[in-house]
């Protein structure tokens, strides 16, 4: 049977914004409710290793999401096994339903439901991730030191990762569908006059090939768009890079937007254009799109959203941040 319940804090998304933003409204004694969504721990969960999280030299993503979930219950967050298929933000308390039937409101919302990287949808695209094909070249592009890779896209996105993976692959191939670029000029210019970098004009990805055991890459198969004669260029690693798409799906009518989607936050602040709901990770970030840039933006939702249940009379009375702003708590006046 569904029920309705009403909380302080309710946060939607479970990667390392929402995560982040549990143990900092539960340390708050703010008794925040988190729900995880259709993929508990976000896009880390379908990464192998990570080598950029603060602390560990490496972990992979699932076990670094495992442990993040495992931080926010330690801490008293209670953390709900749900999707949630509608939001209003016409009023507050704010209200969420959920697929299971069950309602929440709440006092401040935290919307942390991330981007997912877009991808082509070949089976042999998703037969080989976390295996040699990433969306993340900031992410993997280390792992791929002195081999050959391949980028797929011919946007700011595709050359930005192609430039990018040129400091560690010994060369670069953009593989892209048209006979010219669609990224900015100054990009294109780096792009064309890089020696490790190649462009393979007028071509498609039609399928990634690769080893069974042990599991990787070794080549792509790109097909030309008007002969439609195929080229192999061996590679180890496979970058598709199409673009992201926010999952702002439930707010995009509500709250204002920019860049194809993303939730617009003021300067410094993941307060939204709507009081009380605030945004943080890649929902906000069409930049970055690390996790602990995510991760960060989840600090200061949480912070936030105490400081705006504080002047509307509704905090707990129990700790306050410490207005420096280092995190450091001490007792309510």
């Amino acid at each position: 049977m569904a029920d309705t319940r009403h909380v302080k804090v309710l946060i939607i998304g479970s990667g390392p914004a929402g995560y982040t933003a549990a143990v900092y409204a539960a340390r708050a004694m703010l008794a925040p409710v988190l729900i995880q969504g259709l993929q508990p721990g976000g896009q880390l969960t379908i990464t192998t290793d990570v080598e950029n999280w603060p602390g560990e030299s490496s972990i992979m993503g699932p076990d670094l999401m495992v442990r993040m979930e495992a931080h926010a219950r330690d801490t008293g967050a209670e953390i709900v096994s749900d999707y949630v298929t509608s939001v209003d933000l016409s009023k507050r308390p704010f209200t969420a339903t959920c697929d299971s039937g069950d309602v929440y409101t709440a006092d401040a919302l935290i919307l942390a439901t991330g981007a997912q990287a877009k991808w082509l949808g070949l089976p042999s695209e998703d037969e080989f991730k976390g295996f040699g094909v990433s969306a993340c070249a900031t992410c993997d592009g280390f792992f791929y030191r002195g081999q050959e890779v391949a980028v797929v896209g011919g946007g700011n996105t595709a050359v930005e990762e192609a430039l990018f993976l040129t400091n560690f692959a010994s060369k670069v191939t953009l593989i892209h569908r048209r006979d010219t670029l669609r990224a900015e000029k100054i990009l294109q210019h780096r792009l064309l006059n890089h020696p490790k970098v190649e462009v393979l004009w007028d071509h498609q990805l039609d399928h990634v090939y690769g080893a069974d055991s042990p599991k990787g890459v070794e080549g792509v198969a790109a097909k030309h768009v008007e002969t439609g004669e195929i080229t192999k260029v061996p590679v180890t690693g496979v970058f598709i890079a199409i673009g992201h798409a926010p999952a702002s799906e439930l707010v995009a009518d509500q709250l204002d937007t920019h860049h194809g989607g993303y939730v617009v936050t003021k300067p410094d602040s993941t307060e939204t254009s709507i009081p009380g709901v605030f945004a943080a990770g890649d929902l906000t970030d069409h930049v970055y799109r690390q996790a602990v840039t995510s991760a960060g933006m989840g600090c200061m939702a949480a912070l936030e959203a105490e400081r705006f249940l504080a002047a509307q009379g509704e905090d707990s009375g129990k700790v306050e941040t410490n207005p420096l702003g280092y995190g450091a708590e001490v007792p309510a006046q």
